[in-house]
């Protein structure tokens, strides 16, 4: 296994893997908060099962954090190497000749997107980890209602959060746009289907981040009116 993850297909398929994993909890994640415009009563009933739910906070949530964690480890670690040998493996082929700026530099938008979760870790995880194993309050509750639906809409009063959001979540959707079809790749799941894959990574790229932003966006307005 060792010998696995030190070739470089072995760790292009890990990070493909856990791409892949990513991708799904992205969709998982919009779908419940998508909830917060349309039903801010269901949104905090989902909320409040997904937060107590022993399998997600003691299973799911711990592999979470790995994959995050190993994808973002990996990714720098795999653009560290290319960097290493683009004056053997580039002498003789032109990247930029056959890729865009973004799929040469993911590590970029890759970075933008870790510091954006760091400043998600500090909105929303963080203070839920305090509240339930620092303070031991698993009712989530508020002055006798969910509280779920009230701390999203205060994150997003202020309009320079708004925007980092808003940034960061179009730095996702360009980092989406190449990694999609690339983890499928690394998997060697796009043969006699590439261009089925792109489309969908095409369409799954915008919907996903436009998704968040308008979530982002509509609390703000709703806020601030």
């Amino acid at each position: 296994m060792s010998g696995f993850f030190k070739s470089s297909i072995g760790r292009k398929v890990a990070m493909a893997l856990s791409a892949f994993f990513l991708m799904f909890f992205l969709l998982q994640h919009l779908s419940i908060n998508i909830l917060s415009v349309f039903s801010p009563e269901l949104f905090n009933e989902v909320s409040h099962f997904m937060g107590t739910n022993p399998v997600v906070q003691f299973a799911l949530q711990p592999v979470l954090i790995f994959a995050v964690v190993f994808h973002f480890v990996m990714g720098f670690a795999l653009e560290l190497k290319n960097k290493k040998a683009q004056g053997v493996a580039y002498a003789k082929n032109n990247g930029a000749a056959n890729s865009t700026w973004f799929s040469r530099n993911m590590v970029l938008s890759g970075i933008t997107i870790l510091a954006f979760i760091i400043l998600h870790f500090i909105d929303f995880w963080f203070p839920e980890i305090n509240t339930k194993f620092i303070q031991g309050d698993w009712s989530g509750l508020h002055n006798g209602e969910l509280r779920y639906f009230h701390e999203l809409q205060e994150k997003f009063v202020n309009p320079i959060r708004v925007v980092a959001y808003v940034v960061a979540f179009v730095f996702l959707g360009l980092h989406l746009a190449h990694g999609f079809t690339s983890a499928f790749q690394s998997v060697g799941g796009t043969a006699g289907r590439k261009k089925t894959l792109q489309t969908i990574g095409k369409a799954y790229s915008v919907i996903i981040p436009l998704g968040f932003i308008f979530v982002a966006v509509y609390h703000f307005l709703t806020n601030n009116h």
